[in-house]
């Protein structure tokens, strides 16, 4: 029994040092082969500090016309997108009833002139009358309520003849501000009521017009230190015209808080938007230019990683070992990430591969042909 026990050991102990040797063998093949990665140095670069985003434009004013006083539609020299002046003329209303209102009021207002007049001097002769104890007082007194009783029925009538004047005015339906008409809702034959919620068109301002768009809040200190030293300047470009020059505009404004659920604050920038490149509702993108970051150093964005204890990079180092480097990133801009901290330039970084490695993995740096920096790209593409 000693024996057979004995001998299972020694078994056991054959198959273990066998697969121990083996599995050795296997990890000093594997540390021994170098993986393949795309790696390309840590440059030295001046880099413009944009801030990109998705925008939409938006019309200085949008007024939806709407009527003011009743009518029947006579006329609608406006037509469906149409471009129009401040005070040009898009409809008109009969005007009639509105001309005979002011007739109306015109005869009440001679009328009790005219009676006034007839009271002012039946008051005077009552006075002198009265001073001779030939009428009673009550006569007196009820003259001069009649003279003032019309001074008030003229101020009255003045004011109701003005009021037919303003509604005769109103059956003009003017643009309240110069822009673009949408489509026009309401025609000739039309009957329409004082203070009417049909809209008759709306009018939007185009010409200059607002580019809206969002920011994350760590921006915001940025933004408000390079607007105190002077304008920020925005660029838009429409969808569809990526090979045309930007659309240049001004920051006008910075919403007054952050919003709490996307941590986005949101701005306004103006463009004069003379040749009509933009149209409201139309979605743009925005390039918010605040700052330039001189001799920074500057790597692929794909080469960062991040980690438990923060984003990091692989580096090949000479020897051809990688090191797992922890950096502090700084601002990203298009396809490039400044680093603040953990990195010197000249130092090969991984771009593409960096799942295969790990600390002390011997790496092979390929040719890295394929891999070119944006701002290279961008040079490239622009001497083309």
């Amino acid at each position: 029994m000693s024996r057979m026990i004995s001998r299972a050991v020694v078994l056991a102990l054959s198959v273990f040092t066998l697969f121990s040797c083996s599995s050795g063998e296997k990890k000093q093949q594997a540390a021994g082969r170098a993986v393949p990665v795309l790696a390309v140095p840590a440059k030295i670069q001046t880099l413009p500090l944009v801030v990109r985003a998705v925008g939409n434009v938006e019309p200085i004013a949008s007024v939806s016309v709407k009527p003011q006083v009743g009518g029947t539609v006579v006329a609608q020299p406006v037509h469906d997108g149409a471009d129009v002046a401040k005070g040009d003329l898009l409809f008109r209303l009969d005007p009639r009833p509105y001309e005979l209102a002011i007739r109306e009021s015109q005869a009440k207002l001679d009328r009790d002139k005219a009676l006034l007049v007839k009271a002012e001097e039946d008051l005077k002769r009552y006075a002198e009358l009265k001073t001779k104890n030939v009428v009673a007082q009550s006569q007196y007194d009820e003259t001069y309520s009649q003279a003032k009783t019309l001074e008030g029925t003229i101020r009255l009538n003045e004011a109701t003849l003005a009021r037919s004047r303003l509604d005769l005015e109103y059956s003009e339906i003017r643009a309240p501000i110069a822009g673009r008409v949408g489509s026009v809702l309401l025609t000739v034959g039309n009957v329409v009521a004082a203070n009417d919620d049909r809209v008759m068109c709306v009018i939007n301002q185009i010409n200059p017009i607002f580019i809206s768009f969002s920011v994350p809040e760590r921006y915001l200190p940025a933004i408000r230190a390079q607007a105190a030293k002077g304008g920020l300047t925005v660029s838009a470009v429409p969808a569809g015209e990526e090979k045309q020059p930007p659309v240049v505009a001004q920051l006008s404004s910075v919403d007054n808080a952050v919003d709490s659920k996307t941590g986005s604050i949101r701005l306004k920038a103006v463009s004069q938007n003379a040749d009509h490149r933009l149209w409201p509702g139309q979605f743009v993108r925005v390039g918010l230019g605040l700052d330039t970051l001189k001799d920074a150093v500057v790597i692929p964005t794909r080469a960062v990683m991040d980690g438990l204890k923060g984003p990091y990079v692989y580096v090949v180092k000479e020897d051809g070992l990688v090191d797992a480097r922890t950096i502090t990133p700084g601002p990203i801009v298009e396809d490039l990430t400044a680093v603040d901290k953990g990195l010197e330039a000249g130092e090969m970084v991984v771009v593409d591969g960096q799942v295969r490695l790990a600390p002390g993995t011997k790496a092979e740096v390929k040719p890295a042909t394929d891999v070119v920096v944006a701002g290279e790209k961008d040079k490239t593409e622009a001497a083309q």
